[in-house]
């Protein structure tokens, strides 16, 4: 499985890579914002993308309708402190597959990860 894992926070893809690891999951692509993210993303194939919502530049909210643009059928799985039902329903109408809210768990975000992509995980 291929991983495009974006966050602008170091630590957090840390975290983040730490439990796909544990997941055997070991083909993560890091990006810090949505700029680089999308760059990743037009230059590479990738199973499933995990991004962030507030981050400088682009946020996870510009860079889902950017990814939707050029492919409907990827998952993407917002992680973030945005819990708020307002927004959650924004990111619905973008095109968003799941949430996560952070702190997660590694089961969690397992859990997430096999809906998804159970054929390949």
């Amino acid at each position: 499985m291929k991983v495009l894992l974006v966050d602008d926070s170091g630590t957090m893809r840390t975290i983040q890579k730490r439990c796909l690891s544990k997941l055997g999951i070991e083909d993560v692509t890091e990006a810090e914002d949505g700029v680089q993210a999308l760059e990743y993303f037009v230059g590479n194939q990738f199973d499933i993308v995990l991004s962030d919502w507030n981050m400088p530049n682009m946020d996870g909210l510009q860079l889902l309708k950017e990814i939707r643009q050029r492919n409907k059928d990827i998952p993407v799985i917002m992680i973030t402190t945005e819990a708020e039902r307002a927004r959650v329903v924004t990111a619905i109408q973008a095109g968003v597959s799941d949430y996560l809210v952070k702190p997660f768990t590694p089961d969690s975000l397992k859990s997430k990860l096999e809906r998804w992509v159970t054929s390949n995980a």
